[in-house]
């Protein structure tokens, strides 16, 4: 058993002295971060590795002699293009030994070689120089960003193509749609957008970038129009005309307002149909937080505006935000009595918010703190279309 501890301890001691592997992927990982490629692009002269070994001393070379023999055995299999620099490690009493003591590489071909990039090098230099005479603003960013450039594969040709079309040759207001390049697609641009976006920043005069519209908006920050936004909207059951449900482009309703005093906006979609229809009552689909689309239409500032949704954390938070816009805004079955009638209908939010609401009336706030803090349960939840529907046309004749 002695043998079996001491031979245990000997490997944890063995494994700290350097190996090439150990020094391959230390290099590998430079490579992987660019550093090596960076410089190379930037035009910089190739400065030999020159990389220390840590390696057995000479109590070592006495005391453990196989394992001192098998590790600088290790050291003889290392590929051409590494140089391995040997020192005189030990002594009188031992006698002198030369073992590894630093790793060389001396050129840029005898690193690509030992790596085994040699054609992702050759790859990248190529894109490089076919860049810097067809899109030099992208030189920089290349060089900066090498992997993402090699990361790109076979896409990166037709990536610069599309970046240049659209400099060149895109209409102000067209859509992703018309972009004219062999290959390319709505599909690739969309799987593509984070590059082609760092890309267009490079290429694009300043003029042409929309910097108030986030990166996620692809289309609007690089002068592209986005799909338009339509509304779903029940019109007054005495308005003229063939038609009882529109859905209409809400940069259209902002300039045509809907002829009715009240408006109700509403979450669930069945509840939206089957809403008992009012005099003068016009309802529109919100679609959860997608109820900030209404904020164009300022002429609901001037309307009985009701909001009826989810009697939860983020229902609350929707009506807070609605009313950022059109602070007349009343809300419709969303409060505690509702809720505690419906007990058997709850289910479970599933990431409630605690963001502080500040536009809710005391009730809805003292409602919104319980709903928080857990007061009825764990994350309770009442969705809009488990209210019985009686309750709704209760509130539509009374306003309340």
């Amino acid at each position: 058993m002695p043998g079996a501890g001491s031979a245990r301890t000997a490997g944890r001691r063995g494994s700290e002295w350097t190996t090439w592997p150990a020094v391959r992927e230390q290099l590998r990982r430079r490579w992987d971060r660019g550093v090596f490629l960076s410089a190379h692009a930037a035009g910089l002269p190739f400065e030999p590795l020159d990389l220390p070994i840590h390696g057995p001393g000479p109590r070592d070379i006495g005391d453990r002699f196989d394992d001192v023999r098998a590790w600088r055995a290790g050291w003889g299999g290392v590929p051409s293009g590494v140089r391995v620099v040997e020192a005189p490690v030990g002594g009188r009493l031992i006698g002198v030994n030369h073992l590894p003591a630093r790793v060389v590489v001396e050129t840029w071909a005898d690193l690509t070689a030992v790596l085994g990039v040699r054609r992702d090098a050759e790859a990248f230099d190529a894109r490089l120089a076919s860049a810097r005479e067809l899109a030099p603003a992208l030189v920089d960013w290349m060089t900066r960003f090498p992997m993402r450039v090699l990361a790109a594969g076979e896409d990166w040709t037709r990536l610069v193509t599309t970046v240049l079309w659209i400099d060149h040759r895109a209409r102000p207001g067209s859509y992703l749609r018309e972009i004219d390049v062999p290959g390319v697609d709505t599909k690739f641009v969309e799987t593509h957008r984070g590059l082609l976006a760092d890309l267009l920043e490079q290429q694009l005069a300043p003029g042409r970038i929309d910097a108030t519209r986030p990166r996620s908006d692809f289309a609007g920050r690089f002068g592209f129009r986005s799909k338009p936004d339509y509304l779903r909207h029940r019109l007054p059951p005495e308005h003229a005309g063939p038609f009882r449900e529109i859905a209409v482009r809400i940069e259209e309703l902002a300039h045509q307002p809907v002829d009715a005093e009240t408006v109700i906006v509403v979450e669930n979609e069945i509840t939206y149909l089957a809403l008992p229809p009012r005099p003068r009552t016009a309802v529109l689909l919100g679609g959860g937080y997608a109820a900030r689309r209404l904020t164009p239409l300022s002429w609901l500032a001037d309307v009985d505006l009701r909001y009826w949704g989810d009697i939860d954390t983020h229902g609350l938070a929707i009506l807070d935000r609605l009313r950022a816009a059109f602070p007349q805004t009343r809300s419709m079955l969303m409060d505690q009595a509702t809720l505690l009638g419906h007990r058997t209908q709850w289910v479970r939010e599933p990431t409630p918010t605690s963001a502080t609401l500040t536009r809710l009336t005391p009730e809805e706030s003292e409602l919104y703190t319980a709903l928080v803090t857990d007061v009825f349960g764990s994350a309770v939840r009442l969705e809009q279309e488990r209210v019985r529907m009686s309750l709704a046309e209760q509130a539509l004749r009374t306003g309340a």
